[in-house]
């Protein structure tokens, strides 16, 4: 509230001001010509992915095994749009050219996550990057950016936010993970794709009476957050620096390509959660909120993305406490 202009006025299913101004900034940051604000990714990337269908008349769309809408969505895309799934390359690395020339599909729209979430955040260099979206042209295939984590990727491609997106037909990003918002995404593109995609917002149940908390979360934590990407990703290499130096522990990867990365403890799932939760009691300082078995019998994992939390902490504190969960688990 304290941060909302004093003369602004929210917006009516999706029209006025407010929501226009934001739209017209988040596409001239990612070099697009028109955004759209939506209520959530899933709708924005499942109406990105029907448009192309639409357009080009081919229904498969190629993506990571590992991807948002093939494993967290009960397949929508196939359920609500008829759209074919073409699972391409290895879960535990990233999507290569060579994984997509094996393909023998007819691929209409090829969706890269950047970064991958599910494999510790990685990221293709910008010559393999550069390289499949040239591939892409070449094949006459749409390219579609699912960048739920795009505002993480930045500092590791050292370029702009437009120049990564000028490699794709459509992008789309979110402002409640990193950014902190309270809900909400958008979907960039061309003009002619945001007009179509209104349309879909509106059959998708999105077009709702009021958007502007979320609006409003989302510029805040634009404002706020966005300069600190730089800041996360150096914290997180130094924190992976340091704690795999730590016996039993190994990261994944290392270092890291954003601020975000997994780790994989030599332990008893159970009982290192039981050292965290301790170590939290007396300290104050939570290192995980959530263990996971991994593929390895004998280790366990935790996602770790570095945000503003992390960055009040010595890097030298935070070596010691991992230090301290695994000597109490062992």
């Amino acid at each position: 509230a304290a941060y909302t202009p004093r003369d602004a006025a929210f917006d009516m299913y999706g029209e006025g001001k407010l929501i226009a101004d934001f739209e017209t900034e988040i596409a001239g940051l990612l070099g697009k010509p028109a955004a759209l604000f939506l209520p959530s990714g899933t709708m924005a990337q499942q109406i990105a992915l029907r448009i192309w269908a639409d357009r080009s008349g081919n229904r498969n769309v190629a993506f990571h095994p590992t991807n948002h809408l093939e494993d967290h969505e009960h397949q929508a895309f196939r359920e609500l749009h008829h759209l074919s799934g073409i699972r391409v390359g290895n879960p535990n690395y990233l999507l290569t050219l060579d994984d997509l020339k094996k393909v023998r599909s007819p691929i209409g729209t090829l969706l890269l996550e950047l970064p991958q979430r599910f494999i510790g955040g990685m990221l293709p260099t910008w010559d393999e990057l550069t390289a499949i979206a040239a591939w892409a042209r070449e094949q006459g295939i749409t390219l579609h950016l699912d960048g739920a984590r795009l505002w993480e990727s930045q500092p590791f491609y050292g370029r702009s936010y437009a120049e990564i997106c000028s490699l794709f037909d459509s992008v789309y990003v979110s402002f409640y993970k990193i950014l902190g918002g309270i809900s909400g995404a958008a979907l960039v593109g061309d003009e002619r794709l945001i007009s179509e995609a209104k349309v879909w917002q509106r059959r998708h149940g999105g077009n709702l009476p009021r958007l502007y908390p979320f609006v409003l979360a989302a510029k805040m934590g634009m404002d706020q957050r966005l300069s600190q990407m730089d800041a996360y990703y150096r914290k997180a290499c130094a924190i992976a620096g340091a704690i795999s130096q730590i016996e039993g522990v190994e990261i994944k990867p290392n270092p890291p390509h954003c601020n975000m990365m997994q780790i994989y403890f030599k332990r008893d799932k159970e009982r290192l959660f039981e050292a965290v939760l301790d170590l939290a009691e007396e300290t104050g300082t939570l290192l995980a909120y959530y263990l996971m078995p991994s593929a390895i019998p004998a280790y366990c994992m935790q996602e770790l993305t570095i945000g503003d939390g992390a960055l009040d902490i010595p890097t030298e504190d935070i070596t010691v406490l991992f230090s301290e969960a695994l000597h109490r688990s062992a």
